[in-house]
């Protein structure tokens, strides 16, 4: 396996770094990141879009006037509309997901937050999700980002991973373990 993976994530950093320190410049952060999200959900559930991104055939300049068009649509930033035309340009476009995601990342870890994962085997509650960040910000002594996701292959119970901490709960957990110790025996 070659060294070089084709557009890397040092490469995918220092776009989304790019962008930060634009969007930093303008006094414009949050209001991108709040845009960034919206692309990155627009590409996981368009695929139209997505096809877009990823197909090599399409041309610079249906590209370019699909962005506008989103762009108008969605009153995206100004700033992150350039951006997006310049990865276009540069023949950068088929990353933007992962460079848009490497940005939201920067800003969480500029604003001091950790980044978590919650998975539960019954569909949570807002309320219940906010107990659990409350009770994680506590433990931690700062802000979390945390992403819920349902995962019913958990059977029941919670696991829980903020950066390298993890906390594991399920009983899918608890049987693999009851299932390796038989093995063992």
């Amino acid at each position: 396996m070659s060294k070089n993976k084709g557009f890397s994530d040092t490469s995918a950093g220092r776009y989304s770094l790019a962008l930060y320190e634009l969007a930093e410049e303008s006094s414009l952060i949050s209001e991108v990141e709040e845009h960034s999200l919206l692309i990155i959900k627009l590409i996981s559930s368009s695929d139209d879009f997505n096809s877009l991104i990823r197909n090599p055939t399409n041309k610079k300049e249906d590209q370019l006037k699909i962005i506008s068009k989103i762009s108008e649509k969605f009153n995206l930033n100004n700033l992150l509309t350039k951006f997006l035309s310049f990865l276009i340009l540069k023949r950068r476009f088929f990353y933007v997901e992962k460079i848009l995601k490497n940005f939201i990342e920067t800003c969480s870890k500029k604003r001091g937050e950790l980044k978590g994962e919650l998975r539960s085997a019954k569909q949570l509650t807002k309320e219940e999700i906010n107990i659990i960040k409350e009770a994680l910000i506590n433990s931690f002594g700062s802000k979390i980002k945390l992403n819920y996701k349902n995962d019913e292959s958990l059977i029941g119970g919670l696991i829980v991973k903020v950066g390298s901490t993890m906390v594991d709960t399920s009983i899918k957990s608890k049987l693999q373990q009851i299932q390796n110790k038989m093995i063992e025996a």
